[in-house]
């Protein structure tokens, strides 16, 4: 375990959740939930038969200890939970509650929003696609933003900026093209994940081929807009753009290139790429050509803490994320 995803499991440890896994099937989830219950970051709530889970847990060599279950296979426990949902809330029919819990990752999102459990980790067997539906259909986008979004959290080995050789890039993984008030949602969810979590003050820049109109084009008015609309919406957050990446992170460039005043050029922590090719490119040339150690995804946007498994993630990773997922439920718990 390196010392990030140690100081992530020690941090959650202090305010453990429950967390819901609706892949109980899966052997690196119930390995991953019996690292969760044994270093005490969190309760395990598998979705499905216990004795079904059980016996994949001990073919898999997996101790079963502090596991909590809900059995989504169960007619009964579906109408239940379908009558408990419709009694707090009215999105859904109870005949929907009761089809859609068919299905365990609707079951845990429906749990997750009654509050019998603090967040969800799923993803391992659910797509991307499934998870980021399912939790934006029963859980919700939070208040101003657009869409959901994936941050992770890079070290580089020879950086040094206002957080050692630690930044925060967004979006990685969900938003194609973000209009101005997606990519404004993006850096918002952003600010606010990395103050919950590595308690950063958010300095938020808003990336382009431009810095502060050096070029002209119509998709830099797109991040001039997103811009805008932060510092409208939450004017606590520092936000800036448009900056090309050296302008954003590198104070000399800053000086040279920026002809005003900032609290972003040259010592961002937050980059916000302005669409998924740029942040798919940018990703693989930290981990080929950087050498950066790369944590998450972290997806946000939600209303609730909700996590998406990389679908290759070895369980180190894995554990990493439920951490983080854990830090932000807790948190999400107080506020």
């Amino acid at each position: 375990m390196n010392a990030f995803i140690k100081t992530m499991t020690e941090k959650a440890a202090a305010s453990p959740c429950v967390i819901g896994f609706p892949e109980a099937g899966n052997a690196d989830i119930l390995k991953t939930a019996e690292q969760v219950a044994g270093m005490g970051i969190g309760t395990p709530l598998l979705m499905g038969n216990r004795d079904e889970i059980e016996k994949a847990a001990r073919e898999s060599g997996v101790n079963t200890q502090g596991f909590t279950y809900f059995d989504f296979t169960s007619e009964e426990n579906r109408l239940g939970l379908a009558e408990e949902y419709t009694a707090k809330f009215d999105d859904f029919s109870a005949k929907a509650v009761a089809r859609k819990s068919k299905s365990s990752l609707c079951c845990s999102l429906f749990l997750l929003k009654l509050g019998k459990c603090d967040c969800v980790a799923g993803g391992k067997d659910y797509s991307t696609g499934d998870v980021v539906f399912h939790a934006m259909s029963i859980v919700g986008l939070q208040e101003g933003v657009e869409s959901a979004s994936s941050l992770g959290i890079a070290d580089f080995p020879d950086f040094e900026g206002p957080q050692g050789n630690m930044l925060a890039i967004a979006d990685c993984a969900i938003t194609a093209q973000p209009d101005s008030r997606d990519l404004a949602g993006i850096a918002i969810s952003s600010a606010d994940t990395v103050k919950t979590l590595l308690g950063w003050e958010p300095r938020v820049a808003m990336l382009a081929f431009s810095t502060c109109g050096s070029a002209e084009h119509e998709t830099i008015d797109v991040i001039r807009e997103a811009v805008a609309i932060v510092r409208e919406k939450r004017p606590d957050i520092k936000c800036d753009g448009e900056f090309q990446l050296d302008s954003a992170i590198i104070p000399a460039v800053a000086a040279k290139k920026v002809p005003r005043e900032s609290d972003v050029a040259g010592k961002a922590n937050v980059l916000i790429f302005p669409n998924l090719h740029a942040g798919n490119i940018g990703v693989k040339l930290i981990q080929i050509f950087g050498r950066a150690n790369a944590y998450g995804p972290v997806l946000q946007g939600f209303k609730l803490p909700v996590c998406d498994f990389s679908r290759s993630a070895p369980v180190d990773e894995m554990l990493g994320n439920v951490a983080m997922l854990v830090i932000r439920a807790a948190a999400a718990r107080q506020a």
